[in-house]
């Protein structure tokens, strides 16, 4: 097939090309039988960019890629700012410095200046083939050129602080969103609960909201979607985590009025949409 005729593909066309490139390119897994059904074939080309490492890949697979994720995104729907309520009244209403809104749903369909996915020190994504964290999900349909830039990007600090050098807690990173609807990714690691909850990790989890906010105002970028950082996996209690994310986003907008139109909490669970309800919609 000819570099001419990709534009002339349909999805299944470009789901089942791209699935033998990416067993070809894996190596390992060229001749891994693919399966017939749709859903398979989806999920094995998932778990072949997953655990791909960050290394160059041919010009014609990635605009076949991204011609794919683009579709992918149609599919599942892009939601704009503007199909998102505005809480009308929270506890700091008389001084707010900018619109909030709760938004549940995949934060990879969003359509705004920047999302915030919750990585580890590494900073490349998870390797875990599908996996439902949001990392994984974000590096997914963003398409393989986030994880290559992140590695650029680690490239450089390793260059400057060392070869261990891992990225620190609350020290976002920030890329382009590559497929996704979004502009920019906006990438933070929070602070992980071994044992009791302390002082230090609500500290943390805090400064991971205000930096962030501070990257998103210094980029010149006017919203921004936060997941739910460091709860999950990172086992930070949810309920806490949302009254510090609450807390620090409402009182950082009040402090810089005009610098951020829009800050969406982006929630996947249910106890959590339950939870920033409580907070927010006084």
């Amino acid at each position: 097939m000819t570099m001419d005729m990709h534009g002339g593909m349909t999805q299944e066309q470009r789901l089942d090309w791209l699935v033998e490139e990416f067993k070809e390119d894996s190596g390992t897994y060229r001749d891994l039988e693919t399966p017939e059904q749709a859903d398979g074939k989806r999920q094995l080309l998932r778990s072949l960019m997953n655990i791909r490492m960050p290394r160059p890949m041919g010009e014609e697979v990635l605009r076949v890629q991204d011609a794919y994720l683009l579709g992918r995104a149609q599919e599942k729907g892009v939601v704009r700012l503007a199909d998102i309520p505005v809480i009308t009244k929270t506890p700091a209403d008389s001084d707010l410095g900018g619109e909030i809104s709760i938004w549940q749903g995949d934060i990879t369909r969003l359509e705004c200046d920047a999302i915030v996915n919750a990585a580890n020190s590494r900073m490349l994504g998870c390797f875990q083939p599908c996996h439902s964290c949001i990392d994984n999900c974000i590096h997914t349909y963003a398409g393989i050129q986030l994880r290559q830039a992140c590695e650029a990007e680690m490239q450089k600090l390793r260059e400057k602080y060392g070869p261990d050098y891992e990225q620190p807690t609350a020290v976002p990173m920030i890329t382009d969103a590559y497929n996704l609807p979004a502009k920019k990714v906006i990438h933070i690691v929070g602070p992980i609960v071994m044992g009791p909850l302390s002082r230090e990790h609500e500290r943390d989890l805090g400064e991971c909201y205000r930096s962030t906010l501070e990257i998103v105002r210094e980029h010149g970028l006017r919203s921004v979607a936060f997941c739910c950082i460091s709860t999950g996996v990172f086992r930070f209690p949810n309920r806490r985590a949302a009254q510090i994310a609450a807390d620090t986003v409402l009182r950082w907008l009040s402090e810089n009025p005009g610098d951020i139109d829009r800050v969406i909490f982006n929630v996947f669970k249910d106890e959590d949409l339950q939870l920033y309800q409580e907070l927010l919609e006084k």
